[in-house]
C-alpha cells in the first residue's frame, strides 16, 4: 500500500524490451538505498517489484499487460518518473490509500499557472467518472491529489497543484496531450461492490 506522497523523482536509465515483458532500470538518489530485492516501489503510480539493485539504480520487470494498460509503455530513456516506497505501519497516512493498481489512462487538457497554484485538468475515461467526487481523492501518476471539480459532460477532472506538489513530482512538467496514470479511490470501488451485492441479495 502507498499513500500517494511522492518520495523522489527518478530517471529512466534503460528500457530493454523482452518477449513478454520489458526490463526497466531507474536511478533514484533517495530510494534505491532503501529498497530491497523483492520489495515494492511505485513508479508513476504502478506497483513494481525490484529485481536488482546496484548503487543508485534499481531494475524491475514490467509485464506486457502492464505496459499496455499504463503509461509505462511510453516511457523513454532519460525521462523522469514519480517514485514512492510502500507505507510502513508507523507512518502517518498523509495522502490516501493508493494500491499501485492503475484503473485507466487520462490525458492532460490544461496545465496553467495561477498566482499560488497551477490549474491541472485531466480528461479521464468515462467509466471512471462514477468513482470521482468533488473534494474526493484521486492518484495521478502516483500522486495523491484532491479533486477540485468534476465535469461529467466532458469527462474532465480539475485539480489544483500547490508549489509543494510541483517541486516534488513530475506533474508540473506535463504538457497538453500527455498521458497520465489514474487510480481512483479504492473505497469508492468497495462501496460500489457492496451495494451491488446487497441489491443482488435483495432480489432473491
Amino acid at each position: 500500500m502507498f499513500t500517494g506522497l511522492v518520495s523522489d523523482i527518478g530517471e529512466v536509465v534503460e528500457i530493454k524490451p523482452k518477449e513478454t515483458s520489458a526490463l526497466l532500470k531507474i536511478k533514484s538518489k533517495k530510494l534505491a538505498k532503501k529498497l530491497k530485492i523483492g520489495g515494492s516501489i511505485s513508479v508513476n503510480g504502478v506497483c513494481l517489484t525490484a529485481t536488482k539493485i546496484k548503487g543508485k539504480i534499481f531494475q524491475a520487470d514490467v509485464m506486457i499487460q502492464t505496459l499496455k494498460l499504463t503509461t509505462l509503455g511510453s516511457l523513454v530513456e532519460g525521462g523522469e518518473v514519480n517514485l514512492e516506497l510502500p507505507a510502513r505501519g508507523e507512518d502517518f497516512l498523509g495522502g490516501h490509500i493508493v494500491q499501485g493498481h492503475v484503473d485507466g489512462i487520462g490525458q492532460v487538457v490544461l496545465n496553467q499557472d495561477g498566482e499560488n497554484w497551477r490549474k491541472f485538468v485531466v480528461q479521464v475515461p468515462q467509466a471512471l467518472l462514477k468513482y470521482i467526487n468533488n473534494q474526493g481523492s484521486i492518484a495521478i501518476d502516483g500522486t495523491s491529489l484532491t479533486v477540485g471539480e468534476v465535469d461529467d459532460n466532458n469527462c474532465q477532472v480539475t485539480l489544483w497543484l500547490i508549489p509543494e506538489t510541483l517541486n516534488k513530482t513530475i506533474l508540473g512538467d506535463k504538457n497538453i496531450g500527455d498521458q497520465v496514470n489514474i487510480e481512483v479511490d479504492v473505497i469508492a470501488k468497495y462501496v460500489e461492490r457492496f451495494l451491488k451485492a446487497k441489491e443482488k441479495n435483495n432480489e432473491h
